[in-house]
């Protein structure tokens, strides 16, 4: 590495800069990955606890249609959710996290009333409508984990690109520039010990030159 650069003040200037802008850097790097960090894990605990209301939201959404189609008759309730069919949209929204974009999508209440549904009132029981209550709000809760969990895998992303960043700062750029500085400040130095030798002989043979 010592062979690849000039050993000139210039030089050794230029690369101390350099260093200090790298340590700024690292300095800056550390506290983006712990930002990051304390999200990732914010976003973990979103994650276990839309988890288990989602157990929770199964349970009650699937007891729901078994009791309706147990009722009502498996035909019907099928009948109904053919003609109650419809196509939802997503709005997705970017938060920043220095400097990173984190998806979310926004919630949206995709619950319905009765008349809203697409069909005959006295096609649509009271159990119908709660059952189909109950996986709107299951898709809702489904969509927010989906947004959850996306931002998980995005901060994960990020918290490992930033500290593959640091590591190569520290591991390899850092060590490396010290390892350069360290090699141009010895090579000047030795080249100023050189210099004042000469000086020396030169003034002592002026100084013997006067004598005689």
């Amino acid at each position: 590495m010592s062979t690849t650069i000039s050993a000139t003040r210039m030089n050794l200037l230029a690369l101390k800069n350099q260093a200090s802008l790298a340590k700024q850097g690292v300095d800056l790097l550390k506290k983006k990955r712990d930002a990051l960090v304390m999200e990732f894990f914010t976003v973990v605990k979103q994650t276990l606890q839309s988890r288990q209301e989602l157990s929770k939201e199964m349970g009650v959404a699937y007891e729901s249609l078994n009791l309706a189609q147990a009722i009502e008759g498996k035909g019907a309730i099928e009948s109904v959710a053919m003609a109650s069919q419809r196509l939802i949209t997503l709005e997705n929204t970017l938060k920043n996290v220095w400097g990173v974009k984190i998806p979310e999508f926004q919630e949206e209440n995709w619950t319905r009333r009765p008349l809203e549904r697409g069909v005959s009132p006295r096609t649509l029981t009271a159990r119908t409508h709660q059952t189909a209550l109950s996986f709107e709000k299951l898709t809702a809760l489904l969509v927010k984990i989906a947004s959850i969990e996306t931002r998980l895998r995005k901060l994960g992303f990020e918290i490992k690109k930033t500290t593959r960043r640091v590591n190569a700062l520290e591991q390899i750029i850092l060590p490396t520039m010290s390892t350069q500085i360290r090699f141009i400040r010895s090579v000047i130095e030795q080249r100023e010990r050189e210099d004042t030798f000469r000086l020396k002989k030169i003034k002592l043979k002026l100084e013997r030159k006067k004598e005689s």
